[in-house]
């Protein structure tokens, strides 16, 4: 029992829920408007595209590789679904999903096939598949908003789950947060229980080893990135349910906020850890990390500052944590 607990106290996620609570109570004490329900489901409501990118984001970055196309694809899907919505308004939310998750699986096999049929290194094929396709999007939309969604379409989007009193009214949970929810649960089914699961953290940890063991490791390489897709496409769907319209500028740059939720929930972007209760803390943080800057008047452009001081300290310490374990590792083989 004693052992367990040290464990679960050395464990990236303890330390994650420590800042967050951290956080949440100062945050608290300049505004009490923080730590309400319905604040809650706000915050979480609007990171819900992010943090739904981010749980596709993670088999790859758990793979070794990265996804940087992830703000160009999520824009292809919300303009496909912008004009399909448009030219068949009699259409089915069902079919507005599939719709999206299957252009952003495209997407993603292509990046697939470029990393690993033309050996093209991650971070080159999809910086520049993300390049092609945004400026593709832009040409086509010339930047210009898309409007007019069926009536169905944005009453869905409007959908609650359960009634919640808080602050004198009642308030449920958004149907935003059920696809987080539930993007979250069938992310951690694939990891732990499936055979490409645990080849996506062989190959993180190993090629060679993985590929000595049995796993295909072009499959596997192909599935993460169509899996980024497919989720990206979601994440198009949900934004979409919130804003109501779509602007091709949204998501310019944002892929850099979708590698660091993941990262901040413990995965590592040089490859073989990550878990989806981390990631679901990772994008609960920089939820509060936003709502709190926002509640304690800081400027907008002062925001973009601290995200950007939190991303380069978050991913500078993921890597020297590698490099000390590494290390480690070699000055044991050298003493045996």
């Amino acid at each position: 029992m004693q052992r367990a607990w040290k464990n679960l106290t050395k464990s990236k996620e303890i330390s994650i829920l420590a800042i967050i609570v951290v956080l949440a109570v100062c945050i608290t004490i300049v505004n009490p408007n923080f730590l309400t329900v319905s604040n809650f489901f706000d915050i979480m409501r609007s990171n819900s595209i992010y943090g739904i990118m981010a749980l596709g984001m993670l088999p790859v970055l758990i793979s070794g590789g990265i996804d940087l196309s992830v703000s160009s694809t999520i824009t292809l899907c919300a303009v496909v679904m912008g004009k399909f919505l448009q030219a068949n308004p009699g259409s089915n939310m069902v079919a507005a999903i599939l719709l999206c998750m299957a252009v952003g699986a495209l997407a993603g096999l292509v990046n697939g096939l470029l990393v690993t049929e033309f050996h093209i290194p991650p971070i080159v094929a999809t910086l520049g598949t993300q390049t092609i396709v945004m400026a593709a999007v832009l040409f086509y939309t010339n930047g210009i908003w898309i409007s007019g969604m069926p009536d169905w379409f944005l009453r869905f989007g409007d959908i609650q789950f359960g009634a919640i009193p808080s602050g004198g009214k009642t308030v449920g949970m958004p149907v935003q947060i059920l696809f987080l929810a539930l993007v979250g649960a069938a992310t951690w089914l694939i990891l732990k229980y499936t055979l490409t699961g645990r080849g996506v953290y062989a190959i993180g940890g190993n090629v060679q080893s993985a590929t000595r063991v049995g796993y295909n490791v072009s499959r596997v390489t192909a599935f993460v990135y169509i899996y980024s897709g497919m989720l990206a496409g979601l994440a198009a769907v949900t934004d979409i349910l919130i804003v109501k319209q779509i602007d091709p500028n949204t998501f310019s740059g944002c892929e850099l906020d979708v590698i660091a939720i993941a990262v901040l929930g413990g995965a590592s972007v040089m490859g073989g850890t990550g878990t989806v209760f981390g990631t679901f803390l990772g994008i609960i943080l920089m939820a509060v990390i936003k709502n709190g800057l926002v509640l304690v008047r800081v400027s907008s452009y002062w925001q973009k500052v601290v995200m950007g001081i939190i991303i380069l300290v978050t991913i500078s310490v993921d890597v020297i944590n590698r490099r000390i374990e590494k290390s480690r590792l070699v000055h044991v083989d050298v003493e045996e």
